[in-house]
């Protein structure tokens, strides 16, 4: 008996962040983001009284635009703990989503949603970090086909209807 090869984590079927975030502090977001997901800097613009108008960090193959929130271009920041409901948050994939978790939280993170094993075949988890920001962190552990995939969420939409 052979064991199934092992997924690769980051599936290269998808782009891993492609967002600009508008900040409170931008150059401590860039410091959290270069320490919780790896970022690597690759163009800042100084400006008015430290601020940071536009910097420009990679994420695996994806570039983010961090920007200070500035009246003036019409840009404001969302609170630190984030918005109840937010209706948009980043999605990462990353090689080991607990470690990643675990680390956003110890540099303040808030976990909304600790990391769990998926139907879909992802181990995800939900923070929101210390700039307001929301991100669902996950790493691809299980190739699910198509007939498991509808089975499993037909099993996991079960509950939910039996509550209605």
């Amino acid at each position: 008996m052979t064991t199934p090869a092992k997924p690769d984590p980051v599936p290269d079927t998808y782009r891993r962040v492609t967002p600009c975030l508008v900040v409170q502090g931008a150059a401590k977001a860039l410091q959290f983001y270069a320490e919780v997901f790896g970022a690597t800097e690759r163009m800042r613009f100084p400006g008015p009284g430290g601020s940071i108008p536009h910097a420009e960090i990679v994420i695996g193959d994806a570039v983010v635009i961090v920007e200070d929130e500035d009246p003036q271009r019409g840009t404001t920041a969302p609170p630190a703990g984030g918005l109840p409901g937010t209706p948009v948050f980043q999605f990462v994939y990353v090689e080991d989503v607990d470690a990643v978790v675990a680390r956003a939280a110890a540099l303040g993170a808030t976990v909304r949603r600790a990391p769990q094993d998926q139907f879909y075949g992802d181990r995800d988890g939900f923070i929101v970090d210390p700039f307001g920001h929301g991100w669902v962190v996950a790493t691809h552990v299980e190739d699910v086909g198509p007939q498991e995939m509808a089975r499993r969420m037909a099993a996991w939409t079960e509950p939910a209807q039996a509550e209605e």
